[in-house]
């Protein structure tokens, strides 16, 4: 599933929600985990005033240190750990280190030092999350965090499924985490209602052609689904719903269930290689409230870049 995790960390107690978490899925995937501190300099009021170098030399023996006491923390449950210390912009020397050492998890806490904020996600989450394309693991910064971090347990996954191959990118993790979790896993396919041109009231005919096109996709979706349960040699739920807002109707299941985890492919039948995630993932990355585990359907080498980074690389080369 995954081999080599990639853990932030920023020293805050914030950012150690992802800690019960790292080990969850690190023993199930029996995974290497690197916990990855990046100490930023800050900017002086006096731009001519340089930075005390005691006090840098201090600043980073603080964080080896953090650094050490964390990892000695996973060791203890049974976890491969090694640690590493950068210096530059937080978000930029992670992306470089993923894509430097074949990290194939990120496990981030939505907030960190900076503590929390309106948005559900801090900007050095949006940051890394944007540009990584590696699957990444979000975890609710301002949820409870487990009283025993060595015994989460998901107990319940929901997995959204649209019907194609790309948004069953999804199932081989959440497969592996549910049995080693003995986990529920509830797959669950929304049809959307046919759009009708909205400048005049639906005419009956209109109306009878959307509901015969609703019936046949609800029909069609159900086979799906049930041709999935069973192959799959699990506690596996299904559940097909029709909805005019397939989001809406998500996040209402998501709280209905109690789910303790919600496992999505990055992009699902309408998805193209433009953005790195499709829309139904960035609603969830920006009002999901529990753990969400994005698995990562293409290749760094497919996806295009943006007009900002092509701009930004082109700067720097002058």
């Amino acid at each position: 599933m995954f081999d080599h995790i990639l853990v932030p960390m920023d020293g805050s107690p914030l950012a150690e929600c992802v800690l019960p978490h790292t080990m969850a899925v690190a023993r199930a995937s029996e995974a290497q985990v690197t916990l990855l501190r990046v100490l930023e300099r800050t900017q002086a009021t006096d731009p001519a005033r340089s930075i005390d170098p005691l006090d840098w030399h201090i600043r980073k023996a603080e964080a080896r240190a953090y650094l050490d006491g964390v990892s000695a923390r996973l060791q203890e449950a049974g976890l491969r750990t090694e640690n590493t210390l950068l210096e530059g912009k937080a978000a930029e020397r992670i992306v470089e280190f993923v894509r430097a050492h074949d990290v194939s998890l990120i496990i981030l806490s939505s907030h960190g030092r900076s503590g929390l904020s309106d948005w559900n996600v801090s900007s050095i989450v949006q940051k890394i999350i944007l540009r990584a394309y590696v699957p990444v693991m979000i975890v609710r910064a301002y949820q409870p965090v487990a009283s025993d971090p060595t015994g989460l347990r998901y107990r319940h996954m929901l997995i959204p499924l649209d019907g194609s191959q790309r948004a069953e990118c999804a199932l081989p993790p959440a497969i592996t985490l549910a049995r080693s979790h003995e986990s529920e896993l509830l797959l669950v396919h929304v049809v959307p209602r046919p759009e009708m041109v909205r400048r005049a009231p639906p005419t009956q005919e209109d109306v009878e052609l959307a509901n015969r096109l609703t019936e046949r996709n609800l029909l069609e979706a159900t086979r799906y689904l049930e041709q999935l349960q069973s192959r799959l040699s699990l506690d596996v739920q299904t559940r097909v719903f029709v909805s005019d807002n397939a989001a809406a109707t998500l996040h209402e299941l998501v709280e209905q269930e109690e789910t303790d985890l919600v496992v999505l492919s990055a992009h699902g039948y309408s998805g193209g290689t433009r953005w790195p995630y499709g829309s139904m993932v960035v609603n969830f990355i920006a009002y999901g409230t529990t753990p969400l585990l994005i698995v990562q359907d293409l290749p760094a080498d497919e996806m295009e870049h943006t007009q900002a980074e092509m701009a930004a690389r082109e700067y720097k080369g002058h």
